[in-house]
């Protein structure tokens, strides 16, 4: 298991799970991230926290705290 707080810059991953509190959880299913969705890491801020990331067609920031909910796996 691997979580977008663990991404490298350019890279790409295919969401598998999100968890966390259901407030967390329905906040990120509202922002276009649910399984199945690819997402592509940007770019970090220079401290790592946050990140930007694109899905579905449109650029997301995300803090490492909500990123960490995030499990995927690699893009075949």
């Amino acid at each position: 298991m691997k979580t977008l707080k663990d991404f490298e810059i350019g890279e790409r991953g295919i969401i598998t799970k999100v968890s966390g509190e259901p407030r967390i959880k329905r906040r990120l299913f509202d922002m276009g991230l649910t399984p199945g969705t690819e997402v592509y890491l940007r770019r970090k801020a220079p401290f790592g926290d946050p990140i930007e990331i694109t899905v579905r067609g449109y650029e997301l920031t995300l803090r490492n705290a909500e990123a960490e909910h995030i499990e995927t796996e690699a893009k075949k």
